[in-house]
């Protein structure tokens, strides 16, 4: 498959650093022709600009920012996800990519005023993801990265496209081998992706 790795960390030394480098590694080792898209070195610009606001829901072109985001998801079989849980939400660097590349016209369509999911090509979709905070204080929060990604992204890509959601919770008190553990699972899940 063609896989879209979307990474969202800024520190090349932190344990996201070292998933996401584990992931590329697994994926291609598979057999997998890997987009490596790594938002921070390749400087995307998360924020969404007030024309393109303004010409959201009118068909985009080449000229387009954003269009080379575009062309790469569209070209995708699958996608990872690879990023921390930060505030209980995506990076900003991660939601701005989902503003500015997830359009109508390419993650859905509006008929009549109604959007319809047409990110099709995603077959296959995980994402591997770290929380400072325990698994019981992101539910008490609702847990919204897990649900944007369970429940939105399923509903976006091809319908019945398995969808991993891989974390590992209370960071803030890690150890070498609960890091370990969680690294080991993430390997197994890359290789049989």
């Amino acid at each position: 498959m063609n896989i879209l790795v979307l990474y969202a960390h800024p520190v090349e030394t932190s344990f996201n650093a070292g998933l996401h480098r584990m992931i590329v590694e697994r994926l291609t080792a598979a057999g997998h022709t890997v987009d490596d898209c790594d938002l921070y070195a390749e400087g995307f610009d998360p924020r969404l600009t007030r024309q393109e606001r303004l010409d959201y829901h009118n068909p985009r072109g080449p000229a387009d920012a954003v269009a080379p985001y575009v062309e790469r998801l569209l070209r995708a079989d699958a996608l990872v996800l690879s990023y921390p849980v930060w505030n209980y939400g995506f990076p900003a660097i991660l939601k701005g990519f989902f503003d500015r590349v997830f359009l109508p016209g390419v993650s859905f369509k509006l008929v009549d005023g109604k959007a319809q999911p047409s990110l099709h090509n995603i077959r296959k979709v995980a994402a591997v993801t770290t929380y400072g905070g325990s698994r019981f204080r992101a539910l008490l929060m609702g847990d919204p990265p897990r649900r944007l990604i369970k429940r939105m992204l399923r509903a976006t890509v091809k319908q019945g496209a398995p969808v991993t959601y891989l974390a590992h919770y209370a960071m803030n008190l890690s150890t070498d081998g609960t890091r370990k553990a969680f690294t080991t699972k993430v390997a197994a899940r890359m290789d049989e992706f």
